[in-house]
């Protein structure tokens, strides 16, 4: 898979299931979603992607990061309320 298609499933992985994993980790979801078609996988089938790390393992060397590819960030105080506050909860 390439960088771009990686950089996608990083993406996917945390927007919409909430999961922080490391870029090289969404690589497996990458190859799945890439060749779902070719492996034959129907719906509702249950696939299985080993991720790991978390996102925030080295957010500030290579070319994946999550500081790099951040569309909005923020400094907050190390406050729980603060930080659940602007989460939006």
């Amino acid at each position: 898979v390439s960088v771009e298609e990686i950089r996608q499933a990083y993406f996917l992985l945390s927007s919409q299931e909430g999961v922080f994993c490391e870029p090289a980790s969404a690589a497996s979801v990458a190859g799945l979603l890439k060749f779902k078609d070719r492996m034959g996988v129907r719906p509702g089938q249950t696939i299985v992607c080993t991720l790991t790390g978390h996102g925030l393992k080295d957010p500030d060397s290579g070319q994946d990061t999550a500081r790099q590819y951040a569309t909005k960030r923020e400094k907050l105080p190390a406050d729980y309320g603060q930080v659940v506050k602007a989460l939006g909860f």
